[in-house]
């Protein structure tokens, strides 16, 4: 019959173990993750500016295409009316 061990003595006995497997782990994980965030925060940022830019753009295009159509001209020149822009 083999003997009971108590099942804390075998914790005792595996924790320093399990410390050095575990905590190398954990950190790897925890480092990734942070890298992760990192990565992903960069790229949300650019994609809003890549957004920000696009809607100027558009913004410009349909002002102008506005100021053509209502019979005013850009950048100076010379409206329907006689007035400058």
């Amino acid at each position: 019959m083999l003997p009971v061990v108590p099942p804390f003595l075998v914790g005792m006995a595996a924790a320093p173990l399990v410390k050095r497997v575990a905590k190398p782990l954990v950190r790897g994980v925890i480092k990734t993750s942070v890298g992760l965030t990192l990565e992903i925060r960069r790229a949300v940022i650019e994609a809003g500016e890549d957004i920000q830019s696009l809607t100027a753009e558009v913004a410009a295009e349909e002002l102008a295409r506005s100021a053509r159509t209502h019979g005013a001209k850009v950048d100076g020149e010379v409206m329907a009316h006689g007035a400058t822009v």
